[in-house]
């Protein structure tokens, strides 16, 4: 099992989320846990990933050593949803 760590952006981002969305989008990054790599997960760059909710884009990192996955972005799909994939995950 992994454990899930939202950046302040994406929980920012989660907070403001329409109630309708939220349930969904909540549910999808809890079975992160438990499956890192769900059918339709698109691999973006080195560890980066993103999973479709709907019309939400989830872009997230796995790192398998520290069996830890960081949610670095929560957005409405776009064509720059994944713009800046490399600043989403600094420390």
């Amino acid at each position: 099992m992994y454990q899930l760590k939202l950046t302040s952006r994406a929980q920012r981002q989660l907070d403001k989320l329409p109630a309708e969305d939220l349930g969904r989008i909540v549910a999808a990054i809890q079975q992160l846990g438990g499956n890192t790599r769900p059918s339709g997960a698109k691999k973006l760059r080195g560890s980066i990933y993103r999973i479709r909710v709907g019309d939400w884009r989830i872009i997230y990192a796995v790192f398998d050593k520290d069996n830890l996955i960081i949610v670095g972005k929560i957005a409405r799909r776009s064509k720059d949803t994944c713009d800046r994939m490399k600043d989403l995950f600094k420390t």
